[in-house]
């Protein structure tokens, strides 16, 4: 017989798999994993019911807590956008076989919130909910641990994504209290700002909770804080996003990016960093290291809590971690010694069991040289490592640096080798003057276009060579670097590491290569330099002796143009709409002029009337008295001076996006009128047409539509509603561009007894361009409201999501605004060229189009839900066109 399984592995994938016979050595059925739902009190359920706790297990622990009689350490998990409470099991199992090793002398047990998979990222409606269900999780936690023997005081968090931000937003809440939670750490998590700010909810929520943490920076001392930013493999968070903000914490929190975390040295995308293992090792580590002996909790100590996590997370000098570490080690066994002289020393064996010590006197070197560098090697002279560079691959690799003028008590460096059996081991240690490695090596030019190159050439008789970037310190800069290496010999060499390292943040980043090669590394930043930062970003080199290394740097216009994107990417919607509105006012124009309604993109996009104006305006905001009748008017910051205050601003970023925008928008359009085409011609084989009947704007089943449609976005959401009149409109366009492919031969028909033949063709013609020009009108408004459609979306999708627990989305962002866009496009799908080219508001409403398009990029680039208002206030004056 079989027997089918069913298993989640890591990527949440459900997988079945066949076994025919179970002998122990093939499957470990206490391997697979449950999630105990735990009851919560009735007046929570009542009020979150789409909400849920979990307990994690695994085979007999799961067994034995399934009374909930627990004795651990709590932590709480919290998934982000569409996240999944199964994905605390990567830290669970890990937890779980670590407390195994142990004897289950101390252990975790691992909670986690099923947040329904809301898309918080997108509306940020629940946001606050989330964060007081997760104030109730806590206390229901905390209760199961009632008088227990070490009975916890306060619960750690692990946040991934949106996770993290209400893990930060607990402390928002009135009644909570700080002790509570005395460890945050935060996966993928961006602090600073919404990557779409697609309603207000999203940024009040941000808002809010970033002042508090500024604020009241001294009363969370007792917290900490740890961010881990997934690098540039995340898309959807870009790393910058993820550093904690800087005014917040000075001495509690910690900003880290993957490929910085010794021995992981990886980037991962958004959702594996859930799930990768150097990461989840790294935490439960740091979390079996943080536990007190005497009240097997969690320390209360936020000295040892940032110690531990600067361990685990930053320097890790790749031993076990020590609360009190001695200032010097006993030297124990018996090792053979050798003392060594020379300023430089390589020792290498095959076999050897024996272990030996070799001393480097430093009277001899102190005064010549200032570093002593090691590699493969095991430091026995300190247990204080905190101005080393220590790096280790699968434990193959290790490399220790010294400043020797930091130790001046010293008298010898001992190195222990340890016993080789069956491979081969190389030793090899230096003395260098810091000076005489370090070189400097200026960026090239952004306007270079990849065209010239930096070169130095190192001609390696060390281990060691340190290459510092001039001028290297602004987001929009990217370079390529290429080095290529040489060698005298061709005998066996172990690989050279390059260490890219960023000295303002935590987002180096490690690359190794086999000796001879060539080498291309990227080089970029997730944050600008800090203005009252001067150190130089440096390309640490880790040679091979009696090689030459060429380096070369580049600067690659396509990496320029991804940091463009993946910074400003979310600006994209305003750049399109601002292109198509000022089309829009330009066919106004030509309407009032000519008489039609055409007139193409490309001729309207002039970002020359438009950037200036916001230029002018952040200019001006340097000076107190501007600023202060900008406040006195109640107008809010232009969105490119916060920018420019963050560092992610330059003045030909936005001419980039202008342009990115205007091809956006012209293919956009070009892919609309042609599917519209194909839609109609296929409506015109499928029906057969009938003549179009002119009739009032304002009907009483129109005046129905209206109100129904209203009832619509009041009693479920404003999104639907807005959903229901472009489909209507849609559906209108179509059917008038299959019926104007037959109107002229209609209109012959119908009149060619009473008409004469010239004044017919003449009649017949004015029909025909009337109706062009109307359905161009049509087109450009449809183009117009489908980005709005767009933006909207998202909250309706959250209502599907959520429709079995609620009908009606609340709160709403764009109900107000979508009654009012109901009204407008009920008239405008009926309205035609006629009754707007002799209006008196005409010129009023073609000339708008160009203030609305500068307060749209002046005001939306930051925040994508105003962008609606400024397109209905621009219809609104074409409704008003059609009755004055």
């Amino acid at each position: 017989s079989q027997l089918l399984l069913s298993w989640e592995n890591w990527w949440g994938f459900d997988m079945p798999f066949f076994i025919s016979s179970l002998p122990p050595c093939i499957i470990r059925l206490d391997l697979l994993y449950e999630c105990a739902k735990i009851k919560l009190p009735k007046k929570t359920a009542r009020r979150y019911p789409a909400y849920e706790l979990y307990l994690y297990g695994e085979g007999n622990y799961a067994e034995e807590n399934k009374n909930l009689l627990l004795t651990g350490i709590p932590v709480l998990f919290l998934p982000g956008n569409a996240g999944s409470y199964k994905q605390v099991r990567s830290l669970g199992s890990i937890a779980l076989r670590k407390a195994e090793d142990v004897d289950f002398k101390y252990h975790f047990n691992f909670f986690s919130v099923n947040f329904n998979e809301e898309l918080v990222a997108l509306y940020g409606g629940s946001l606050q909910r989330q964060t007081k269900f997760v104030h109730e999780c806590i206390k229901v936690i905390l209760k199961l641990y009632r008088d227990r023997e070490f009975a916890p005081s306060s619960v750690a968090i692990v946040g991934h994504s949106m996770g993290g931000l209400v893990a930060r937003a607990l402390l928002t809440l009135k009644n909570f209290k700080p002790e509570l939670v005395n460890l945050l750490i935060t996966q993928a998590t961006p602090h600073v700002a919404p990557v779409m700010p697609l309603d207000r909810y999203l940024t009040d929520f941000y808002t809010a909770v970033n002042n508090h943490w500024i604020l009241k920076a001294q009363d969370l001392r007792n917290l900490t804080t740890l961010s881990v930013a997934g690098g540039f493999r995340d898309y959807q968070v870009r790393s910058g996003l993820a550093f904690l903000p800087r005014l917040s914490q000075h001495d509690s929190a910690l900003s880290v990016v993957s490929s910085a975390v010794p021995r992981a040295w990886a980037s991962t995308d958004h959702l594996s960093i859930v799930w990768c293992k150097e990461l989840i090792l790294a935490t439960i580590r740091a979390f079996f290291d943080l536990i007190d002996e005497n009240t097997r909790q969690i320390t209360e100590d936020p000295k040892k809590r940032m110690s531990v996590l600067n361990h685990h997370f930053v320097r890790h000098p790749a031993k076990m971690f020590e609360e009190n570490p001695e200032v010097f080690t006993d030297l124990t066994g018996a090792f053979m010694w050798i003392t060594v002289k020379g300023s430089k020393w390589t020792y290498s064996v095959y076999n050897d069991s024996d272990g030996k010590y070799f001393a480097f006197p430093l009277a001899s070197h102190r005064k010549s040289y200032s570093h002593v560098y090691c590699e493969n090697s095991m430091a026995m002279f300190s247990n204080d490592f905190s101005s080393f560079f220590l790096f280790l691959f699968s434990s193959l690799f290790k490399v220790v640096m010294l400043k020797l003028l930091d130790y001046p008590s010293l008298s010898h460096i001992v190195i222990q080798v340890p016993p080789a059996a069956g491979n081969k081991y190389t030793l090899g240690c230096e003395f260098f003057k810091e000076d005489s490695r370090t070189v400097q090596l200026p960026v090239t030019h952004l306007f270079s276009f990849g065209l010239s190159s930096s070169k130095i050439l190192l001609n390696s008789t060390g281990l060691f060579y340190n290459v510092q970037l001039q001028h290297f310190n602004q987001i929009y800069q990217a370079f390529k670097i290429y080095i290529e290496s040489h060698c005298q010999s061709l005998k066996e060499r172990k690989p050279s590491v390059y260490r890219l390292h960023i000295p303002w943040s935590y987002e180096d980043s490690i690359t190794v290569a086999k000796v001879p090669s060539l080498t291309e590394i990227s080089a970029k930043l997730h944050i600008a330099q800090p203005h009252d930062d001067s150190s130089l970003p440096e390309l640490n080199i880790y040679s091979s002796p009696d090689c030459q290394y060429e380096v070369i740097l580049k600067t690659s216009l396509l990496q320029v143009l991804g940091q463009i994107v993946r910074f400003h990417a979310g600006a994209f919607p305003v750049y399109i709409v601002s292109n198509i509105l000022l089309t829009y006012g330009g066919q106004l124009s030509t309407l009032r002029s000519t008489g039609n309604f055409s007139l193409e993109l490309v001729r309207t996009a002039k970002p020359y009337k438009v950037e200036p104006l916001i230029s002018i305006v952040v200019f001006l905001q340097g000076f107190n008295w501007f600023r202060e009748i900008w406040e006195s008017l109640s107008l809010p910051e232009v969105d490119a001076a916060v920018l420019s205050s963050q560092d992610a601003w330059f003045p030909l970023v936005s001419l980039i996006l202008f342009l990115f925008g205007t091809g956006i928008a012209y293919w956009s359009e070009v892919f609309f009128s042609t599917s519209l085409r194909l839609f109609s011609s296929l409506w015109l084989t499928l029906i057969r047409p009938t003549e179009l009947q002119k009739d009032k704007l304002i009907t009483p089943r129109r005046l129905c539509g209206m109100i129904s449609l209203a009832l619509v976005s009041w009693t479920t959401c404003g999104a639907f509603a807005v959903l229901i009149i472009y489909l209507q409109y849609l559906f209108k366009v179509l059917k008038e561009t299959s019926q104007n492919s037959s109107t002229h031969t209609i209109k012959a028909q119908s009149s060619v007894d009473s008409i004469p033949e010239a004044t017919q063709s003449l009649s017949n013609s004015k029909i025909l361009a009337e109706a062009v020009n109307s359905l161009k009108m049509h087109i450009t408004i449809l183009n117009l409201f489908t980005w709005i459609v767009l933006l909207n979306l998202p909250s309706f999708i959250y209502l599907l999501k959520n429709l079995r627990y609620n009908v009606r989305l609340d709160p709403d962002p764009c109900r107000s605004t979508a009654i009012i866009l109901v009204c407008i496009l009920e008239i405008l799908m009926n309205s035609s060229t006629s009754e707007v080219k002799s209006s008196k508001l005409l010129k009023i409403a073609a000339k708008v189009q160009l203030p609305l398009s500068v307060a749209m990029l002046a005001f939306g680039r930051m925040h994508l839900y105003r962008v609606p208002h400024f397109v209905t206030f621009s219809l609104l004056l074409h409704v008003l066109c059609c009755f004055v």
